[in-house]
């Protein structure tokens, strides 16, 4: 009797554990206000514009990498409104295009359209960060799945920002991508 007692609070204290990881501690846990004093003060339409060189990873589900990319996006605004032309080249050759078309609101909100992105995804500006959220179906070539998006990206001081976003299927995550969005007159490398 006491061995199924211990077993079952281990299990529960266990389960407790992976819950309040999940909820408190994890890249999904991350809400735009815990960023809210953070500088510099991210303004999309000063520092999403214009031409940005971006380079990046894609990690599969496993945590490795699986592809590696170039990729530049071109930004223009229209006061409120945008729209961003990304043009990517992946270490294999192939090619991808999309077009986003962006609408800021006056509280910091995000509306972002693009043709392979199931309605709009909805994101929140606070301090240094945007946070993103939308569903992207994959190109046929690698599936035609829908997948749960969110991105995070972090303004640096210098104009840079770095993008982490996690792909989740049926809460699974089945890739992550890392990348490094440089506006092209700052470029070093």
């Amino acid at each position: 009797m006491p061995f199924l007692f211990i077993l079952l609070l281990g299990i529960a204290l266990a389960a407790f554990g992976f819950w309040y990881l999940r909820r408190f501690a994890s890249f999904k846990a991350q809400r735009p206000e815990d960023y809210g004093d953070c500088q510099p003060r991210l303004d999309l339409v000063r520092h999403l514009s214009g031409r940005m060189d971006c380079r990046g990873v894609i990690f599969g589900p496993t945590g490795r990498v699986t592809s590696q990319f170039r990729a530049v996006m071109e930004t223009h605004w229209s006061g409120p409104s945008g729209v961003m032309d990304e043009t990517f080249v992946y270490d294999d050759g192939s090619r991808q295009s999309r077009q986003w078309r962006l609408t800021i609101g006056s509280d910091g909100s995000l509306r972002a359209e693009a043709d392979d992105v199931l309605e709009a995804g909805h994101g929140q500006t606070s301090g240094n960060t945007l946070r993103l959220a939308y569903t992207i179906r994959l190109p046929r070539e690698n599936g035609g799945h829908l997948l749960d998006a969110v991105d995070w990206m972090y303004l640096q001081a210098d104009g840079t920002i770095l993008n982490r976003s996690q792909f989740r299927k049926w809460g699974i995550k089945v890739a992550e991508l890392f990348c490094v969005m440089t506006p092209a007159e700052r470029r070093d490398a």
